[in-house]
């Protein structure tokens, strides 16, 4: 409990404010469970982007029979 100012001490931000009207109430963006949870999702979404990446290709539209797609000119041959 040591760690944490009363409400009527000094701010250790170094404002000269009262820790009640300065940062009191504000908390680090790792604590918002939502962003938390917002940043989680997205990580995950990625990943399993890349993973169907690694495994099905992206290798282009389907060529007709006989010919394969070609990455560097962007068309059947």
């Amino acid at each position: 409990m040591a760690d944490t100012p009363g409400r009527n001490d000094p701010c250790p931000c170094g404002s000269g404010e009262k820790y009640k009207h300065c940062c009191m109430n504000e908390s680090a963006w790792y604590e918002n469970t939502l962003l938390s949870g917002a940043l989680v999702a997205i990580a995950v979404v990625a990943a399993l982007v890349l993973i169907g990446m690694m495994f099905f290709g992206g290798g282009g539209p389907e060529c007709p029979p006989g010919q394969v797609w070609s990455q560097a000119h962007g068309h059947c041959h």
